[in-house]
């Protein structure tokens, strides 16, 4: 296995932004990597100087996409849909699905939007949200979450990893759950995808979306939607065009004739600049491997949580700085500087390039596999450097 070290390094070596930035804001949207960067400038150039002659080389450039996407999730091509973002994904689940008055659809109380808006807006169909509270560092009670599930619940949706908390789900167990109610288990898999492994069959997962623009190092408006196989028919098909049917170039014979793959959810004309950009970044990522960067990543946040309790951070993640251990971990760490203003020290640190977020009123990081020592002495001399006034 690669070490810590040469991955951090050879990922560090092929992102610009690290020139200049200690960029701790993963969780809301990366920087992009150079072989990202090489792929859109590759498509400009044959967009402006040839054009339509050379969309079949993008076509195929998109499926490798596909394939790629399919291998690093543990799934099949055919069950792959390319979408523009998370909640697209998620829309189709919650608008495809063949709803009844009195079901319900079962999520926690500290959910991103995109994981909320979808399943409230079946309310006019009478479908029920249910939101299931956390504790503040984002630890669910699965017991409660049982409890909240009946004979009714349709869909259990949880995002691997809590946004504002970074605590990362047993999304097994939640699984087991879901199907125990009979109900299906969609995971929101944006905050972990690119950092973590991740195999729908092990993990029982009967959906998945995640956007590329976060830890997988892509552009927004490309991201992959996961549809079990033997759901693709349970889904009525939501956007149908000549993407979505067989034989799809066929202008001439109309017929709906869905394809019998996740692609039948594409509709029409698609983003080729930005998967031909996401696909690059999904190898580059391959090719490092995915066990090196979640060992990169943790071992950081892990570092990270140390030298801010030092410096007088409140921790609010679930984390136990005793040891380094705990599956709960995440690149995600919310943290408190009691008595400072969030806002006024992440502005203050952006003035010195040092780049995080706030989220629910703390401060986060999100850092990467490339970021190193020197960018975490960059955070902690911006943190403490900060004066009132």
């Amino acid at each position: 296995m690669t070490s810590v070290a040469e991955t951090r390094a050879k990922l560090r070596a092929l992102m610009p932004a690290a020139k200049k930035y200690a960029y701790f804001d993963h969780a809301a949207m990366s920087p992009l990597p150079q072989p990202a960067a090489d792929a859109f400038q590759a498509w400009l150039k044959e967009a402006v100087e040839i054009g339509n002659p050379v969309w079949g080389e993008w076509v195929k450039g998109i499926e490798s996409l596909r394939a790629a996407a399919a291998k690093y999730i543990g799934a099949q091509p055919e069950e792959i849909a390319l979408v523009s973002n998370t909640t697209s994904g998620i829309s189709l689940v919650a608008e495809g699905l063949d709803w009844r008055a009195g079901d319900n659809a079962v999520t926690f109380a500290d959910e991103f939007p995109s994981n909320v808006y979808p399943w409230m807006n079946l309310a006019g169909r009478g479908v029920e949200t249910r939101r299931v509270e956390t504790s503040r560092s984002g630890r669910p009670d699965l017991d409660r979450l049982a409890a909240a599930c009946d004979s009714r619940t349709r869909v259990v949706s949880v995002s691997w990893i809590g946004f504002a908390t970074g605590y990362r789900h047993d999304v097994r167990r939640i699984a087991e759950i879901a199907h125990a109610k009979g109900a299906l288990m969609f995971l929101d898999g944006i905050q972990g995808l690119g950092v973590f492994p991740l195999d729908v069959d092990e993990f029982g997962i009967d959906f998945m979306a995640a956007d590329s623009h976060k830890w997988l190092l892509g552009p927004e408006g490309a991201g992959v939607a996961y549809i079990r196989r033997r759901h693709l028919d349970r889904l009525r098909a939501i956007g149908p065009g000549w993407h979505s049917v067989n034989p799809g170039q066929d202008f001439t014979h109309i017929e709906l004739n869905l394809r019998p793959t996740a692609a039948r959810y594409e509709g029409g004309t698609q983003n080729s600049a930005g998967l031909l950009a996401f696909g690059a970044s999904l190898r580059m990522l391959q090719e490092l491997g995915v066990e090196n960067t979640a060992a990169a990543v943790l071992d950081f946040t892990d570092r990270a949580c140390e030298r801010l309790a030092a410096i007088g951070a409140t921790i609010v993640s679930d984390r136990d700085l005793s040891h380094r251990g705990g599956e709960q971990r995440s690149g995600i760490v919310s943290f408190a500087m009691p008595g400072r203003d969030p806002m006024a020290l992440k502005r203050h640190a952006m003035q010195q390039n040092v780049i995080f977020g706030c989220r629910a009123g703390r401060l986060r990081i999100s850092p990467h596999a490339y970021n190193n020592e020197e960018d975490l002495d960059r955070l902690v001399e911006a943190l403490t450097s900060y004066r009132e006034g």
